[in-house]
């Protein structure tokens, strides 16, 4: 009994390394499919995170802003890097039109621009 199972063994030992080599294969990309969709999960809240951020920063401004009538050059290029970045995550709706009425405010007090007598006929 036992030769005829080392016989056994001879003959097939390379079918059974080879389906042992698949089942450990498969298992292992099986794995790793699962990790990766738990990264992308991960990803995708941390984005939706930041656009928030980002977008509450946008909200933020334009109202700390329009209280004083007036936005300052530095401020407006700070906005605009956080805009950029808040349209790279694929974030625009109320946000974007408070970018540009913030774009439009005169950068220093008492100044009055062209697009601000525009955005009031809008409102």
């Amino acid at each position: 009994m036992i030769d005829a199972f080392l016989a056994h063994v001879q003959a097939y030992w390379l079918d059974w390394l080879f389906a042992a080599i698949t089942a450990i294969i498969g298992l292992g990309y099986r794995n790793l499919l699962k990790r990766l969709k738990q990264e992308q999960q991960k990803n995708e809240a941390i984005a939706n995170g930041v656009q928030s951020l980002l977008r509450e920063s946008i909200v933020s401004n334009y109202n700390k802003y329009s209280d004083r009538g007036y936005c300052p050059i530095y401020a407006k290029e700070s906005i605009k890097k956080v805009y950029t970045s808040y349209h790279n995550l694929d974030g625009n709706d109320v946000a974007t039109e408070l970018y540009h009425k913030i774009l439009a405010m005169p950068e220093e007090k008492g100044e009055y621009h062209e697009e601000q007598r525009v955005l009031a006929q809008m409102d």
